[in-house]
């Protein structure tokens, strides 16, 4: 290769080339490293053409380039973006399908509130942009850190990208000192189609549908690539900030306008849910002609001093829904229906499509439920709602409700062909042959095989590192399986032992085929990172059944350390007795959940790999609240009765704020009853047991809410 001139003799013409030919030598590169996973050069060449295209941009900065490699900040391409806590979590909203949930919604805020049906309740409806959440925080008026929504409780940092979204300002007048706003990115019908036919021109990736263009740009490592893209942005919220933007969720959106910010000219205000739904469905007339994707409306309660009051579910607030548009139909051939095998043993089927667009993304696999939904009969014959007489060769309705996994809807039974045969549901696993039992009462038949079924066991290892538990990057589902195939990884205590058993040796990671000695040094050190783990977040990569993400959160809250709930589920292995009763106790957890997890607990296989897993982990006790002079911080205090100057709903929500745990049962461990009129049978535990019972104003007083 010829000797390149020194940086001082480029003439401006070869300056120019030079740039273009280094944007784009760069941009492959990076495209290769972070999406395709195959490198074409080394770091060091990756660095050394960096800095010459800084040195030429440093010597003729007239001639930098809209989409300069430099604008990247940060960390370089090679690396994966920062993590950022949000002040304020950024937490999803509920759903809502049909008029009935919307009148449901109001109805749930006056009663959690205690306001009655002739209460004037105002509600804001403004359009619910499909595309990624973003929030952007500025202090002193600069915008100094952009962050997606990631868990709700941490998020990338996307700040280079952020900044070069026209719709985003960089510096702001007039706003409080700190101010976090919170809005979505999207791309527009237009750009969408023209962003995908310049992709076709280069033969590159072409993108499903203008939410994940819109994601896929603003997560690229070379912020130079997102410039690129013609990405806008909504504002339409807000996280932390020094003062209060307005005392109405309107006027804070006007002000966030004033502020230079986009907001959406569709957002009105209505009085109550039949004002509501006059506006869903202006909007939904207005839908194909915005130019946008939307896929719903979203309802928030107008007075900012009843949203404090309302607050927060786990993942959810109170005072806002998102009210889903219809789902979008299609009409294709079921080729046929295969059978998959989840963590818990569950056969699902899958119905095999001729691929088909649905709602702009192209659907080829729909969920068909259980055998029951393909039959049309449950197991005694009876007819069940909403179940068909499905069968491989029918032309069939596709229909995606809000987004989520397509189904099928109907069958055109005049298209069905002749030889068309009732589909047999197995009764025996399709991956490792055991026994596959329908238990009484369940809709689901499961694989009895357990941990020898290959498909449980890949499907949990793949849970254990999804994002909502152990999040390991460079872990993913692909290398999962290629592990476990390998039988590298069988469960997931061999994850935190694989770098003392190939990260040398002759059969060495960094030999094996699609890996290197920097990606096998980055998934080592991302594994050694997750050796500190949250109790919550670990409960949940456990996979146990019925115990979700919520609950898991719920019980590290309510247990507080790893070691104290390992205890209680040993002491309630019986089901019985007062561990037990306290673990039902819990607001929240029902039988099913309980004996599903003290099960996982007692049996001995599972519990020794879960032993073993914890053997090479520091379980993080759960953050309390902060509870500094709360007079029932770490106390269990259970509510019964009638409340009547709050509703049971806030005086629960206050307990916890104040670091008390509640229960639904009076029990030898509650420290405090708080008896309203009709106290029952929960007050006379209390007294039997010798437990103090205060009235509710001396819950009030206790504290300081009265």
């Amino acid at each position: 290769m010829a000797q390149k001139p020194e940086v001082d003799d480029l003439s401006e013409e070869q300056a120019t080339k030079e740039l273009a030919d280094l944007a784009q030598q760069l941009a492959e590169a990076n495209t290769a490293y972070h999406t395709e996973d195959a490198p074409r050069i080394s770091d060091a060449e990756y660095d050394a053409l960096k800095a010459r295209n800084a040195a030429i941009e440093d010597r003729f900065p007239h001639l930098k380039r809209a989409d300069s490699p430099s604008d990247q900040v940060g960390a370089a391409p090679s690396e994966a973006f920062a993590k950022v806590t949000h002040a304020v979590r950024m937490l999803s909203l509920g759903n809502a399908f049909d008029d009935a949930d919307i009148t449901e919604f109001d109805t749930r805020i006056r009663r959690y509130l205690g306001l009655g049906d002739d209460a004037k309740l105002t509600y804001t409806a403004e359009p619910k942009i499909d595309g990624l959440s973003l929030s952007l925080r500025y202090e002193s008026g600069k915008l100094v850190q952009a962050a997606t929504r990631g868990d709700g409780a941490v998020g990338e940092n996307v700040t280079a990208n952020a900044r070069t979204i026209d719709d985003i300002p960089v510096k702001i007048d007039g706003a409080p000192d700190v101010l976090e706003i919170r809005g979505e990115v999207y791309m527009s019908h237009a750009d969408f189609e023209a962003l995908n036919a310049r992709q076709a021109e280069r033969s590159d990736k072409q993108f499903a549908n203008p939410r994940n263009a819109a994601a896929g740009s603003l997560r690229q490592l070379d912020s130079s690539i997102t410039r690129s893209r013609p990405l806008r942005f909504f504002a339409y919220a807000w996280g932390e900030v020094s003062e209060p933007l307005a005392d109405t969720q309107m006027a804070a959106i006007n002000r966030l306008s004033d502020l230079g910010f986009q907001t959406n000219p569709l957002t009105e205000l209505c009085d109550g849910p039949s004002e509501m739904l006059v506006q869903y469905a202006k909007i939904e007339q207005l839908r194909a002609e915005l130019g946008y994707d939307i896929d719903g409306v979203v309802y928030k309660i107008d007075d900012l001093a009843l949203q404090s009051r309302l607050g927060f579910r786990s993942t959810t607030p109170r005072w806002a829904i998102a009210h889903k548009f219809p789902a979008e139909l299609a009409w294709t051939r079921l080729e046929a229906i295969d059978i998959q095998v989840g963590r818990t043993g569950a056969l699902s089927p899958v119905a095999r499509l001729t691929p088909v667009t649905v709602g702009g993304v192209v659907v080829s696999n729909a969920t068909l439920h259980n055998e029951d939904y393909i039959a049309g009969r449950d197991s005694k014959g009876n007819e069940i709602r909403g179940g068909k007489d499905i069968r491989e060769g029918d032309w069939v309705q596709v229909y995606r409700a809000g987004d989520v996994i397509p189904k099928v809807a109907d069958v055109d039974l005049s298209k069905r062909p002749d030889d068309a045969q009732p589909y047999t549901f197995p009764e025996t696993c399709p991956e490792c042959g055991s026994e596959a039992i329908r238990e009484e009462g369940d809709a689901v038949r499961r694989c009895t095989g357990g941990l020898i079924c290959p498909a449980q066991a890949v499907e949990k290892l793949k849970h254990f590192v999804s994002r909502a538990a152990f999040d390991i990057e460079g872990l993913g589902a692909k290398q999962v399986e290629q592990f476990y195939r390998d039988g590298w990884i069988k469960e997931p205590a061999d994850i935190f032992t694989l770098e003392e058993r190939y990260g040398s040796g002759p059969r060495q990671l960094k030999n094996r085929e699609g890996w290197g000695e920097k990606s096998a040094k980055n998934l080592f050190e991302a594994i050694e990172e997750k050796r500190n783990i949250p109790f919550g977040r670990l409960l949940f990569a456990l996979g146990i059944r019925h115990v979700g993400e919520q609950a898991s959160n719920l019980l590290a809250r309510f247990y507080g350390n790893w070691d104290d709930f390992t205890a209680a589920m040993d002491s309630a292995a019986d089901c019985d007795g007062p561990e037990w009763e306290r673990l039902l106790g819990i607001d929240g957890v029902g039988e099913v959940m309980a004996r599903s997890l003290v099960t996982a607990f007692a049996q001995d296989n599972e519990r020794d790999s879960i032993d073993r897993l914890t053997r090479h982990l520091t379980v993080e006790e759960t953050a309390r609240p902060a509870t500094e002079g709360s007079p029932v911080a770490g106390k269990t205090i259970v509510f019964t009765g009638t409340l009547e100057k709050m509703t049971r709903a806030e005086a629960k929500a206050r307990a916890e704020a104040l670091g008390a745990k509640v229960s639904g049962s009076v029990s030898a461990k509650t420290d405090l009853v708080v008896a309203g009129p009709g106290a029952g049978s929960k007050g006379k535990k209390a007294e039997e047991l010798g437990v103090e019972i205060i009235d509710e104003d001396g819950w009030l007083d206790l504290v300081g809410a009265s």
